[in-house]
Formats: structure tokens, sequence, C-alpha cells
């Protein structure tokens, strides 16, 4: 009899997003910036504090808007981690910028603050650091390097939502912030995006950056009678179908986080013998963050042949990965940016990680058979050390 496959993410449905969808097909209002876009921006804006928040098609999309509205020109440099997808430097290569990477934290696996300030030099734009699986980075530190160098800081919190630094919501506290909501994350609407707004200059443009680069927003809201092209733009906005789906997972977005957290811990407290006897690591999560349960990894012991551990919870139907190849060291990274100093913590960490299946109401049954498979192949490996 073949084992119950575990997948590794399982897209959650509140049960409201076909209904949502609906109300916006006959309500004749499906190109962006609809209702239910409009309730998204305030949920956003209300729950994180945040002046402006404007939905996208993607966190991608955010992170382009941010590169424009910080006017990124050729040869400029952003400093960010290489332990990071794609969409974090290609944002701002696309402006002609020059990512700067600098290594992560071995606890957190987040930018490390401690060398961002000797990356700095006079083509630095800003700094963009990544909370990688929902936990925040060392954001007071960061923000005052930044503003000893007139810098800008952009967070990319794709995992971020719900999730909190010194009770202050990731994607707020930085000067803009970017948020995913791709099927993969917490709260999700297929593909979709929003970009976080702190500055009130900041958030005229980047209402225009967002529409082509006009005022059409303004128009509709009868503050100019006609709109025009005021500067550079893109179509950045998502469809009122999107926006209804999201709509339906921002409504339970406190009890999804939540539900995942159950989860995470379940993992946590399942895995702390296999930690103890040094065979792995778990997520460090400071005290200073309250995290969201975006992801559940581990990090291999050195020589635990990580393919191999995967290779075996595939064969019991389990479905786990690694995660980034480094930046720094991809065909991308090595034509467009540069690494300053070491990466040793990034290529150890990438080299180790593998992320657990993880989603909302996976049973205490899944996860159980999960670390069970997990730890007999990591033993089977140990007993040949």
């Amino acid at each position: 009899m073949s084992e119950e496959k575990i997948e590794f993410n399982r897209p959650y449905m509140t049960g409201k997003e076909l209904y949502y969808i609906a109300e916006a097909k006959f309500g004749n209002m499906l190109a962006g910036d609809g209702p239910f876009t409009k309730r998204c921006h305030r949920w956003i804006e209300e729950t994180a504090n945040v002046k402006t928040a404007l939905l996208t098609h993607s966190c991608t999309a955010a992170l382009e808007m941010a590169a424009l509205l910080l006017d990124i020109q050729p040869g400029d440099e952003v400093i960010m981690p290489s332990f990071t997808f794609v969409s974090t430097a290609n944002a701002f290569v696309l402006r002609g910028a020059v990512p700067v990477f600098v290594d992560v934290r071995s606890d957190t696996l987040n930018l490390d603050e401690s060398l961002v300030e000797a990356a700095i030099t006079p083509r630095t734009k800003a700094i963009i650091p990544v909370h990688y699986a929902g936990v925040a980075c060392e954001m007071d530190s960061l923000l005052s390097i930044a503003k000893r160098h007139g810098l800008m800081v952009v967070e990319d919190a794709a995992q971020g939502v719900m999730a909190t630094y010194k009770g202050r919501m990731l994607g707020s506290i930085g000067d803009l912030g970017a948020y995913s909501f791709h099927e993969t994350k917490n709260v999700i609407s297929g593909e979709g995006g929003a970009l976080l707004v702190n500055d009130q200059d900041l958030s005229a443009r980047a209402e225009v950056i967002r529409e082509k680069g006009t005022d059409r927003s303004r128009f509709f809201r009868g503050q100019v009678d006609k709109y025009t092209w005021q500067e550079v733009g893109s179509s950045f906005l998502p469809g009122e179908l999107t926006a209804a789906f999201l709509w339906a997972q921002l409504e339970q977005a406190s009890m999804i986080t939540d539900l995942r957290l159950t989860a995470w811990s379940f993992y946590h407290d399942s895995l702390e013998t296999l930690e103890g006897e040094g065979l792995i690591r778990r997520p460090i999560v400071p005290k200073e963050c309250g995290h969201n349960a975006h992801m559940y990894y581990i990090l291999l012991h050195p020589d635990i042949d990580r393919q191999a551990v995967i290779e075996s919870l595939k064969s019991h139907s389990i479905s786990a990965v690694f995660h980034y190849v480094p930046l720094h060291s991809s065909p991308g990274g090595l034509k467009y940016g540069r690494a300053h100093g070491s990466m040793d913590v990034t290529n150890d960490v990438a080299s180790r990680i593998i992320r657990l299946p993880l989603w909302v109401n996976i049973s205490n049954e899944q996860q159980s058979r999960v670390v069970q498979v997990l730890s007999d192949s990591i033993k089977l490996q140990n007993n040949s050390f």
C-alpha cells in the first residue's frame, strides 16, 4: 500500500474567495483599483500602520516600483544579502544598479548588520534587508546605519506578512516595504504583492509610477480634470479578481498565522532531541521578533548528505526541498553584482538547509511522519561517521 503524499505546500482557501470573485464579476469591475483593491489597501495600511499601501501584481513588481521611486541610476549600488530570491536583485539591476552582496548571520540567516557599514561606498543608495522565513532583520541597527550615511531602506518582506519586529509589522519599518501574496506564501492571491510606503512624498509618486506614470488615480478622485503622463512608470496593478481573492485571505490573516504557528511549534518541539544530538540545528528566533511561521527549516550537520536525506523523504512520498542558490555565485550575480567580504555563512547555510512541509491544517500525524522519516535518514548516515 502506497504512503499518502505529503506535499511541501498546500495553498489554503478560506471559503470566501470564489464568493468575492463572483461579487467583483457581477459588480462589473474587473480592472485594477476597484472596491476589493481599496479594501485590501485599507487593511494593510491600518494593520501595518503605514501611510500608503498599493497592491501590485507581484512582490517583484513592488520591488521594481521601489527602485523607480528611489530614482536608481546606472552605477548606483544597493546592499543586500546573497541568500535571497533573484527578484531582490533583479528589481535594481533593471535600473542599472550593482547589487553588493553581504553575508548573512548564522542564527537568523538574515543580512548581517555588523557587515553592512563596511560595504558602503559613495555610490551606495539603499540597503535591502530580506526578512528570511518571516523572522525580522536587526532593523534598528540597519536604520541607524542608513541614517548616518543618507541611505534609503527597502524591506523585502515577501515572507513577512503578519510578522513583527519589536511590535512593528515587517514592511512598515523602512522607507519602503514589499509583500508577496504568491501561492507559496502565508496569505495568498495566486500571484500578487504590495508596496508599503511611509513617506508622504514617495506615496504621491508611487501612485503615479503604478499607473503607467500618469496621475490617473488623482483624476478618478476628482483632483484633476484630466490625467496625463507625469514620469516613468508601468502597469503594476493587479486585476480586481485577484484583489477579491486576496480580501478573503486578509480577513482571516490572523487565524491563518495562528494555525501555521501551531504547526511550526509542533516541528520545533519534535526536533529538539535531534538538535540535542548535534545532528541538526533548528531555526533561531530572537526575542524581539514575532515570526509568522512562514517556513520550518533545519540545518543539517556538515557531514550529513543533504541530497540523500531529501531522496529518503521523497521515497516515503514526502516533499522537502532546499532553498536558494546564493546570488553571488550564480551566473547573474557574477555578471551584475559583486560580493563584499566573505560569503562563508551564506555558502554554508545554502549547502545544509532543508525546508519541511508546512501549510495550514497539516495534521500532527503528517508532521510526525515527516519527523520520523527525517530522523531515521539522518541517524542512518550518522551511524557511518
